[in-house]
């Protein structure tokens, strides 16, 4: 090989090298991009799912949005039927009712107060030494609020819906029934409680 050749060759190595670790790293940055792209798509995945839950509204139009945060309330009480287990939560503003004394001194709960039953099918638990039922699945979420200026006609301006669940497709509907009266019927009969039947339990 003559001289010349032989320090061309030389001189295309380095260059070689050089256009090698560029192909690299681009292909580095574009794997990085299409990572965070796929991170980002994630993210909003999750974040419509929990927007497609509060997006609900009853067919008399109360929103699940209004009680918003209500996986976080504090407990009120507790109640069982033989179809399900039930937690029943209050909003803050009607915590504050409670704790004041509302129902023991006679006076109502506020405007905009928000309760909210869970309820789950139970079952037997297989890992207590002793007979106990939890829950299994959630099945409805039943809420009630406080506007008279929106339920003039319903006792005590309470409205009310149903929101079930269903675990196979892990989504929440409106349940079809669900009128802004549908509880009122039944909540007639703790009228002197405004329409309240759980109170705030000792802790």
């Amino acid at each position: 090989m003559s001289e010349p050749v032989t320090k061309a060759v030389a001189q295309d190595q380095p260059e070689q090298k050089i256009k090698t670790r560029n192909s690299v790293t681009r292909l580095a940055g574009i794997a990085s991009v299409a990572t965070i792209v796929a991170v980002i798509a994630l993210l909003v995945a999750v974040v419509v799912y929990a927007q497609d839950k509060y997006s609900l509204k009853s067919p008399s139009g109360i929103a699940f949005s209004d009680f918003s945060g209500y996986e976080d309330w504090s407990v009120v009480s507790t109640a069982r039927t033989d179809e399900v287990l039930k937690v029943i939560v209050g909003s803050p503003a009607m915590i504050k009712a409670y704790k004041a004394g509302v129902l023991a001194n006679g006076q109502s709960f506020p405007e905009g107060s928000r309760i909210v039953k869970i309820q789950w099918k139970p079952k037997k638990s297989a890992e207590a030494p002793f007979v106990v039922d939890v829950p299994d699945h959630l099945a409805q979420v039943f809420v009630m609020e406080k506007d008279s200026k929106r339920f003039p006609n319903n006792g005590g301006g309470w409205g009310y819906a149903v929101f079930n669940y269903d675990a196979a497709s892990d989504k929440f509907t409106p349940d079809p029934k669900s009128l802004s009266d549908c509880g009122n019927a039944c909540h007639t009969a703790v009228k002197a409680k405004d329409y309240i039947f759980h109170p705030y339990q000792k802790r």
